[in-house]
């Protein structure tokens, strides 16, 4: 009965205890199989074969089990030392080293540049040469006949020993020959006092043949007129070819037994006559004129003048270059918009010179048939072609005689170009946009006014935008505005404002400076600024009127260099509301057009300089502040720099430096051409010709009715 009731409560969880008793004995036999299979001993069975189907025979043993062995054998696991056996170095292979291309060709430099120098010059105009042309070419070595005592740093000086010329020349030549003559092409020798445009020797070489026997300078007569052709006067320079000198090479020591002269160069021109039977010329093959014949057009195919930009090419009718016309007396195109003026100053010598140069060329091109004398000129043209420079069309009126001294009057048209001069790239130091700007506003009692839209600007500009500038401040009180700080400050309402700025925008600090003075001046204001700033210290000078943004902020961290250079930019101003919108509502924003304002070349407010730059300029000017105190009161900081610095004084138009009309207060007390600069300032500030011209027409309109 027991066993049965036993048996009816067993029967319902019966199978569950089965499958469970059966799953745990099939997963023991699973784990021995598994075990048994892969470890014998302990090891590893390096014989498990696999199947067909590429997988292991037997059950995969489950990454997520760990045995007892397993954790004794880690307890148990001991480093294993091995010990560090040195590698025998094999004998070291002999490498070969491949020639240089332009060696095994036979490749050389282009040119070689020889320098005439002395002991005694050597620390001054040669110092002064191999600034100007070491870094346009690749070799430049002075050749002297004594050393100085002090070799000046970054030149190569060889030394003959002796202080005759005409030895030091035919040493210099040997010593050319015996270590450069495989090196180069060309051998251009010039002396120390010579300036040399070293970019266009260097084309010039670049353009010649090297297999040519090429004596190459400005050709003189020998001293008496007895010998027959020409040397190279050596004060221009002159350019020899290497195949020249290898033809004069066997007999150089002839040469200096044989010829006397005074002068080295006519004693290397005599030896490179006599020797190598070639003479000095000033002219080589013009090559583009040349190979123009076998062009598919002949000789039209080349431009005129040869080797010159073709003429420019308008686009459209607004782009038509403007021909202006004159005589010898006059031009029709002058600067103050009358329809004829004298012809005088710079103009009148461009015009003579251009005439002159026309009558060469025709006498050159028709000698000796015809001589041409001229008689007058009829008609000029001339246009400035930005392309290839100004182009001038003459009509003269010539006297031509020919060789029987019969004559007459014939009427000749020319044209002729004056090209523009090859553009030197300076080289420059290197400057970044990083560097912190100081602004620095000098205000007066009248600048009040101005102060709260220069404010508005400049916040939106500068301090919204995380501007890297700090601006100040400068208040300038006159000795009765100082007394009376305390009960009535002329700028309490200035600091109100600054105060407000700093609370809407809590990173920003507006410093301020006050100074007391009777006669306001530039240089006293900088004093006082420089002292309280490090020598690195970036200034920008500038007005309570000026509209700063940091596209000009950059161009100030760019053109100002440390050492090197100051900039002062040009602002653009706008007009007098009441003349350029005479009539008229002013726009909320003026653009840079030419009846809106002009661009102010009369005033030098503004400027951008390294604080190092003025004090080591304000110490060159000591000794002259020292004689005469007014300097300070007479001078600006534009003057200070050009009269006493060393720097490159940078002035250039600045369209992102934008400044409002207002009339100036010009100062007496400062230098005549300072006050005579601020007074054609606001004339030329009142509007365009054009502008003021309408308004008297008006006003003579009003008289008359």
């Amino acid at each position: 009965m027991r066993f049965s009731m036993f048996i009816s409560v067993l029967r319902p969880i019966g199978p569950i205890v089965i499958g469970i008793s059966l799953g745990f004995t099939l997963s023991l036999l699973s784990v021995n199989w598994v075990e048994e299979s892969c470890f014998l001993d302990g090891k590893a069975n390096d014989d498990i074969t696999v199947a067909q189907d590429g997988q292991l025979k037997g059950a995969r043993k489950p990454n997520s089990i760990s045995t007892g062995n397993d954790v004794e054998s880690e307890e148990d696991f001991e480093p294993r030392i091995v010990p560090y056996k040195q590698v025998q170095q094999s004998a070291p292979k002999k490498l070969f080293r491949a020639k240089y291309i332009s060696t095994e060709l036979g490749m050389r430099e282009r040119l070689f540049v020889g320098v005439l120098t002395s002991k005694n010059t050597i620390n001054t105009l040669g110092v002064a040469v191999n600034r100007t042309i070491s870094h346009h070419l690749d070799t430049v070595v002075f050749f002297t006949g004594m050393r100085n005592r002090k070799i000046p740093h970054g030149m190569f000086v060889v030394t003959h020993g002796d202080e005759r010329l005409i030895w030091n020349m035919f040493q210099t030549i040997k010593y050319i020959l015996e270590h450069y003559i495989s090196e180069y092409d060309w051998f251009y020798f010039v002396q120390d006092d010579t300036y040399t445009e070293a970019d266009r020797i260097k084309d010039l070489v670049g353009h010649l043949s090297m297999d040519r026997e090429l004596y190459m300078g400005r050709p003189e007569e020998f001293i008496g007129g007895e010998m027959e052709g020409r040397y190279c006067y050596g004060g221009f320079g002159y350019l020899l070819s290497r195949t020249l000198l290898l033809r004069l090479q066997p007999f150089l020591e002839n040469c200096r037994n044989d010829i006397l002269s005074a002068r080295p160069d006519e004693w290397l021109g005599r030896c490179i006559i006599d020797y190598a039977n070639t003479n000095c010329v000033n002219e080589h093959e013009a090559e583009i004129k040349n190979v123009s014949v076998v062009a598919f057009e002949g000789n039209r195919s080349a431009q005129w003048p040869v080797g010159i930009n073709p003429p420019f090419e308008p686009k459209s009718r607004f782009e038509v270059l403007r021909w202006e016309y004159f005589t010898e007396e006059q031009i029709y195109s002058c600067i103050d918009g009358s329809p004829k003026c004298e012809l005088r100053g710079i103009d009148r010598m461009d015009v003579a010179d251009v005439i002159d140069i026309a009558m060469g060329e025709l006498n050159k091109k028709y000698k000796p048939v015809l001589h041409l004398k001229k008689q007058q000129l009829i008609n000029g043209y001339r246009r400035f072609d930005p392309t290839r420079g100004m182009e001038y069309t003459l009509d003269l009126q010539l006297e031509v005689v020919n060789q029987k001294g019969h004559s007459r009057s014939i009427t000749k048209r020319v044209h002729l170009v004056r090209p523009l001069s090859r553009i030197e790239i300076i080289p420059m130091p290197y400057v970044t946009e990083a560097t912190r700007v100081h602004i620095i506003i000098p205000l007066t009692l009248q600048d009040r006014s101005y102060v709260n839209h220069f404010l508005e600007v400049f916040a939106s500009n500068a301090f919204e935008t995380s501007e890297n500038a700090i601006l100040t401040l400068l208040f300038i009180y006159d000795p009765v505005e100082a007394q009376q700080v305390n009960q009535n400050d002329i700028f309490a309402s200035v600091k109100a404002q600054i105060n407000g700025y700093e609370r809407k925008y809590p990173a920003v600090k507006i410093p301020w400076i006050s100074v007391k003075t009777e006669t306001p001046s530039q240089l006293k204001f900088m004093d006082i600024i420089s002292k309280k700033h490090p020598v690195d210290t970036l200034f920008f000078l500038a007005n309570v009127n000026t509209n700063i943004n940091s596209e000009f902020l950059n161009r100030c961290r760019m053109n100002s260099i440390n050492n090197w250079q100051v900039f002062f930019p040009v602002h653009f101003q706008d007009y007098n509301p009441d003349v350029a919108y005479h009539n008229q509502q002013p726009p909320a924003t003026v653009d840079l057009v030419k009846d809106a304002g002009h661009f102010d070349r009369s005033t030098f407010e503004e400027a951008c300089f390294y604080n190092s730059d003025y004090m080591a300029t304000r110490t060159r000017m000591a000794s002259d502040v020292q004689e005469n105190e007014e300097i300070l009161e007479t001078l600006d900081i534009y003057d200070m720099f050009v009269k006493y610095s060393v720097l490159h004084v940078f002035r250039a138009v600045e369209p992102a430096l934008h400044q409002q009309y207002r009339y100036q207060a010009c100062n007496p007390r400062l230098s005549e051409d300072i006050y005579h600069r601020c007074v054609q300032s606001n004339l030329e500030g009142l509007g365009s010709r054009s502008q003021l011209a309408m308004l008297l027409f008006e006003q003579e309109q009003g008289n008359s009715t």
